[in-house]
């Protein structure tokens, strides 16, 4: 294996999929729910994220080319997506499912952690490092990427217990915010994108 490449690929996914910024999100849409279930939604986020990204590194350029949508087109969709879980949980409407597993999915899996930037960066990785050594670094190195957002997660699924309700719904209205904005750069960046042509 090409300890070069997974490396690269390593430190450059763990900075794209950001889970110490995602934690606190994943707080908030899960302040409702048991710490079992908490639990649950964190192992189950993480692997949704990992078989996103590795879908799309292995046959990310087939998929959107058989769908006809480019990156800038999914930034957009990302965007609008993580725009209506933002306004919910500025509204105080997130009202998470039992078992965790929407929450888990959408937003947290996708577009948070498996969005348009990671989906980008491994079909670069890929592209950029040729010859099975190195894919084989890049695919390691987003299993690498997801095993300590799980264990991110987990952590936050823990250190929940210890804040007050009151904390938690305050958090929640703050990176509420702060996920509009994410999300209005996705669509900014797809839009600029798409006029350049």
């Amino acid at each position: 294996m090409n300890w070069a490449t997974f490396g690269k690929a390593f430190v450059t996914l763990l900075v794209v999929m950001d889970p110490i910024g995602t934690a606190p999100v994943f707080l908030a849409l899960t302040r409702e729910q048991s710490h079992t279930t908490a639990r649950r939604a964190a192992l189950v986020a993480s692997l949704a994220a990992l078989g996103v990204v590795l879908v799309f590194a292995l046959f990310g350029q087939v998929v959107l080319a058989y769908l006809h949508v480019s990156m800038a087109s999914l930034s957009i969709a990302g965007g609008l997506l993580l725009a209506l879980v933002a306004l919910e949980m500025l509204q105080d409407q997130t009202a998470p499912p039992t078992h965790g597993e929407g929450v888990a999915l959408v937003p947290l899996a996708t577009p948070l952690l498996a969005g348009p930037g990671a989906i980008a960066t491994v079909m670069v990785l890929v592209r950029q490092h040729p010859g099975f050594s190195a894919h084989l670094g890049v695919y390691l190195a987003i299993l690498a990427t997801v095993v300590v957002i799980g264990l991110v997660f987990l952590l936050a699924a823990q250190l929940q217990r210890l804040i007050r309700p009151a904390a938690l719904l305050f958090l929640t209205r703050i990176f509420g915010f702060l996920l509009t904005a994410i999300a209005v750069q996705l669509v900014v960046d797809g839009a600029t994108v798409l006029a350049r042509g």
